[in-house]
């Protein structure tokens, strides 16, 4: 078991007929949680009844909630989510929220300098204040994992370059990384010597690319793997990749197989993307006849 902190974002998904709680490094967090690991989480919600709901749905998870700063100036995160015919989602993210607003404390440097990995994603550095939080944060970590997560325009390419350049993996979608690759001069058009040039110019031991309906390809010390993906029928993408990271380096940080992690990574992410909702319950039972059908 790894004792992991998540960074960022906790909030509504509303959708066109219900609501769920969601944001990226919640959705890591619950499912890094159910994978066996002990969770923290590192954000902030309103005083309104949004946050209430929010933060006893983060405590049923058993992920850890007294790092979660409370706002009564800003209400909690909202964002609007469309889906299109195929299920594929487009957001619209409310700004200013209480999750933009995280200031730095003793007692979250202390939890981010005392665990195994801290994960976080670029859309939280959207805002200056918890911009600044995290890369406070990121200077103590002992092993810091970037969900590169873009949402125009809440970025900027100063930014993501020096995230990328802090962190010790990286996770893309293939759009992701044609475009940053770009950002920071690739004259590339292959997947591969993209991944292979973002390596080059970061500090990064592993960095993984995923394609969708067409799997992952992963960068581990120097050496490829690949997923080709699983048939499935989509009801909806959202929360698929966050599923996918945290299962992906629960496994690497608990010394698997990188082959056997991005096979069960990407089934993770297969089950997730079948499901309603970013968060469906996943035994380790179904992933496996997933994978391995009887």
């Amino acid at each position: 078991m790894s004792k992991i902190t998540c960074y960022g974002e906790v909030l509504w998904d509303v959708f066109p007929a219900h609501k769920k709680i969601g944001g990226a490094p919640l959705n890591v967090a619950i499912r890094l949680h159910s994978l066996g690991n002990e969770v923290s989480m590192i954000s902030a919600i309103g005083t309104d009844n949004k946050g209430e709901k929010l933060l006893s749905y983060i405590k049923e998870f058993g992920i850890k909630t007294d790092l979660i700063q409370i706002k009564p100036d800003f209400k909690t995160g909202k964002v609007n989510v469309m889906l299109n015919e195929k299920g594929s989602a487009s957001y619209d993210i409310m700004f200013p929220r209480a999750w933009d607003k995280i200031t730095v404390s003793e007692k979250a440097t202390r939890n981010v300098s005392e665990s195994d990995a801290f994960v976080f994603g670029s859309l939280v550095a959207r805002d200056y204040t918890s911009r600044d939080t995290l890369l406070s944060l990121i200077s103590v970590a002992n092993y810091s994992v970037f969900d590169v997560n873009l949402r125009k325009p809440y970025y900027t390419a100063d930014l993501l370059v020096t995230l990328l350049k802090m962190a010790d993996f990286i996770k893309f979608n293939d759009d992701e990384l044609f475009e940053i690759s770009r950002i920071m001069g690739s004259k590339y058009n292959s997947l591969e010597q993209n991944l292979q040039f973002i390596a080059r110019n970061t500090k990064a031991k592993s960095i993984c690319v995923t394609k969708g309906r067409h799997g992952a390809v992963l960068l581990h010390e120097n050496k490829l793997f690949y997923n080709s993906g699983y048939e499935i029928n989509v009801v909806d993408t959202v929360g698929a990749g966050d599923s996918f990271l945290a299962s992906l380096i629960s496994k690497l940080l608990n010394k698997a197989d990188p082959q056997e992690a991005i096979d069960f990574a990407c089934a993770v992410g297969a089950l997730v993307a079948k499901s309603e909702g970013a968060n469906p319950t996943l035994t380790i039972e179904k992933i496996q006849n997933f994978i391995e059908p009887e």
